[in-house]
């Protein structure tokens, strides 16, 4: 499933690498596009909308 998510502290490049791979430690295939200039992160992935939240929020970068 495809999701769109806005992470308002999402302020750079580095930020944007590291949900990168918090996401891709829980979905190593998932595909994730994070764009720190929208604060938005697209994700598609097999994992729920919830365990993509849970592990953002883990990651310190809370998706709205």
């Amino acid at each position: 499933m495809t999701f769109h998510l806005q992470v308002p502290s999402m302020a750079c490049g580095a930020c944007a690498q590291k949900i990168t791979e918090a996401i891709q430690a829980l979905d190593p295939q998932a595909q994730v596009a994070a764009d720190p200039k929208t604060k938005l992160v697209q994700v598609d992935s097999q994992y729920s909308l919830e365990q993509i939240r849970a592990v953002l929020a883990a990651a310190d970068y809370p998706a709205t």
